[in-house]
């Protein structure tokens, strides 16, 4: 059974509810299917987040076909394997970082400057409840999250008035993210599509005087 993911699921939902929408992932299957249900002008690519260049190609050619975005959503992440901190391989903890973290910063750099200049744009970066709490076994995946929440407020700082950037957690979804650290209770919670149904509309309302604000979907009053 396909485990569906937050961006598939959201992107499912924002063109039901008549928006255009162009995103990027690691799997080219994937964005050949996206790609086949959703023609242009929705546009999808597949394209590393940690590859500080081909973000920025991908991004310009977004921008002049399309202008810049009204809602930047960087949800890419990974999880580490569940494990005590000492435990952790050099180079699953710093794959995490390069995705989780530098990754975000590169679409904010390759996006961000065109929102500037048109001066609106609401820029949500996926936190997570282990971003404002942590847990046993996945320190990696907490560090990065509390790094998105810092990396966010202080964004929030540098904007200009009339834009906003959200650090957003999600809540608890039956992911393939979730059943990596948590396989025995994943289940028990809602599949993205079902969640997407309500962040969606959720995710539309944010806006300027959110931001800086640390919100969550499950708790969220427009």
């Amino acid at each position: 059974m396909k485990i569906v993911g937050l961006g598939w699921a959201l992107t499912e939902k924002f063109i039901a509810l008549g928006h255009t929408v162009a995103g990027c992932g690691r799997s080219e299957d994937a964005v050949r299917e996206l790609h086949r249900r959703h023609p242009r002008p929705n546009a999808f690519a597949a394209v590393d987040v940690t590859d500080a260049k081909t973000v920025q190609k991908w991004a310009a050619w977004l921008i002049k076909s399309q202008g810049a975005p009204d809602l930047l959503i960087n949800n890419a992440a990974l999880m580490n394997n569940p494990a005590p901190l000492w435990e952790v391989p050099e180079d699953e903890f710093s794959f995490m970082v390069d995705v989780n973290i530098k990754g975000v910063a590169n679409v904010i750099r390759a996006f961000v400057p065109a929102m500037v200049e048109r001066g609106r744009g609401v820029i949500v970066n996926l936190s997570s409840g282990w971003g404002r709490s942590v847990a046993r076994d996945v320190a990696p995946y907490c560090a990065t999250k509390w790094a998105i929440e810092g990396l966010t407020k202080a964004l929030a700082e540098e904007l200009p008035a009339g834009m906003a950037a959200v650090p957003l957690n999600p809540g608890v979804i039956d992911t393939d993210m979730l059943r990596q650290c948590w396989a025995e209770g994943a289940a028990s919670y809602p599949k993205a599509t079902v969640w997407a149904e309500k962040a969606a509309p959720f995710l539309l309302k944010l806006g300027p005087k959110h931001n800086g604000v640390s919100v969550s979907v499950s708790e969220f009053e427009a």
